[in-house]
């Protein structure tokens, strides 16, 4: 029941927060904007960007207006609404419809009392313009072929995300040239003090696990092959599985740890798991106790860390953010958070309804399709957020289309990763991919 009543205090909330006026004022850019009374007024604004779709904008706003039987509205007028509208919006949306409403009671999925908490980057291609170029950057590329470069415009995404209850707890789009660790350390004042984070290996490094630990953080950190001593050291095999170790500060990192009143030395435990294929992995950790974490459990606590890279591809291959909707710095920002927004929104709406599915007592456990989930979602996006139609009615029409195409999760299925050649990927992106919305 606990599912049920936050399905329908996320939708409400968001439903509030669209339709008051406190909340227009601080995400408008000026005090006249949305003032008069327009056809295209805020709320509905922020679901047809919440809409985001394949398709050409026009043909989005004739699809809508003719569904409602309004007057037609052109893409410039569109166009000149969002510039009016601040990104902010969908950050403050998040925050309060869909994290607030996750942890305000302790009926969440935790390991060990702990929240799981995926920390990563990706890089995201962004559109050619020149204000998208300075505001985010780019990166070269020579495709292995000195004679053929090039660049392309990039921001670097950076989330932390509760691998568990599948929420992006707090994400930032920076600069394609920006650090992780920067980045990272920042939602560090997101998180909480029973937070168990979980990292690959660009984050090895002394002054992140240092910084770490005078927050109070719980972490499990992959190490690379020129990391630590110690990891090198058991990466070749030798000593044993677990071990703990005081690191101190590297000479040439001394000012800079003094600087930020970090400790000078810190005790980790570096654990060696072998994986199926008989490689060796090397995690650092700050737990401690070999009772309580037995060495044999960090092959499932790291792995949990692939919920990270799920979300990754969610983004980028079923909402396909990447196929953004404008070319200026402010467009772009728009489609991520809100897209962001939609995830966590997604997530709650389908929690109870993957319970009831890995309950069945069927071959192989099943989950919602996610490509039906955000289709629905997306498709309902007005009379879920911007209607006067019940909560409940719509929550309920949802909730069958979510039940209508399930997939088995086959957990014993291996597929090796395969390096494609263009002519492969151009295939399938042209006559393979489905497309979700």
């Amino acid at each position: 029941m606990f599912v049920i009543t936050k399905k329908k205090q996320s939708v409400e909330t968001s439903q509030e927060l669209i339709e008051d006026e406190e909340f227009k004022n601080k995400h408008r850019k000026s005090n006249k904007a949305f003032t008069r009374v327009r056809k295209l007024h805020f709320s509905l604004l922020l679901v047809l960007i919440l809409q985001k779709s394949m398709k050409s904008i026009q043909l989005i706003l004739n699809e809508f207006t003719s569904n409602f039987s309004l007057e037609t509205i052109s893409n410039s007028a569109y166009t000149q609404a969002r510039a009016n509208l601040k990104y902010t919006a969908f950050i403050e949306l998040n925050q309060k419809a869909v994290v607030d409403v996750m942890y305000k009671d302790d009926n969440i999925k935790l390991y060990k009392a702990m929240r799981v908490i995926g920390i990563d980057g990706s890089k995201i291609l962004l559109p050619d313009s020149a204000e998208i170029k300075k505001e985010f950057g780019e990166i070269s590329y020579s495709n292995d072929h000195p004679e053929v470069k090039g660049s392309h415009n990039y921001g670097l995404a950076s989330v932390m995300y509760d691998v568990l209850n599948r929420v992006a707890v707090d994400s930032v789009l920076s600069h394609a040239r920006a650090y992780e660790v920067d980045l990272a350390i920042k939602h560090l004042a997101h998180g909480e003090k029973n937070d168990l984070l979980l990292h690959d290996r660009n984050y090895a490094s002394y002054f992140y696990l240092a910084t770490l630990c005078s927050f109070d953080r719980n972490f499990v950190t992959r190490c690379s092959s020129a990391s630590f001593k110690k990891a090198q050291e058991m990466l070749r095999g030798e000593g044993s599985d677990s071990q703990i170790v005081t690191l101190q500060s590297p000479p040439n990192k001394l000012k800079t740890i003094e600087a930020n009143d970090l400790p000078k030395e810190i005790t980790v435990r570096f654990v060696r798991v072998q994986l199926e294929t008989g490689e060796y992995e090397v995690l650092v950790t700050s737990l401690l106790d070999e009772t309580e974490y037995p060495t044999i459990d960090f092959l499932e606590i790291y792995h949990l860390r692939w919920g990270i890279e799920g979300f990754y591809a969610i983004l980028k291959t079923r909402l396909n953010l990447e196929n953004f909707s404008g070319k200026t710095a402010e467009s772009i920002y728009q489609d991520f958070y809100s897209t962001i927004y939609l995830t966590g929104l997604e997530s709650i709406l389908t929690a109870d309804i993957d319970e009831q599915l890995a309950d069945k007592p069927t071959k192989n456990k099943q989950k919602v399709n996610r490509a039906v989930s955000f289709n629905a979602i997306k498709n309902q996006a007005i009379e879920l957020l911007c209607s006067d139609e019940k909560s409940d009615v719509v929550i309920k029409r949802l909730e069958k289309l979510f039940l209508t195409n399930k997939v088995s999760i086959r957990t014993k299925r291996k597929v090796l990763r395969q390096k494609r050649s263009i002519r492969h990927q151009i295939n399938y992106l042209k006559r393979k991919k489905k497309i979700v919305f």
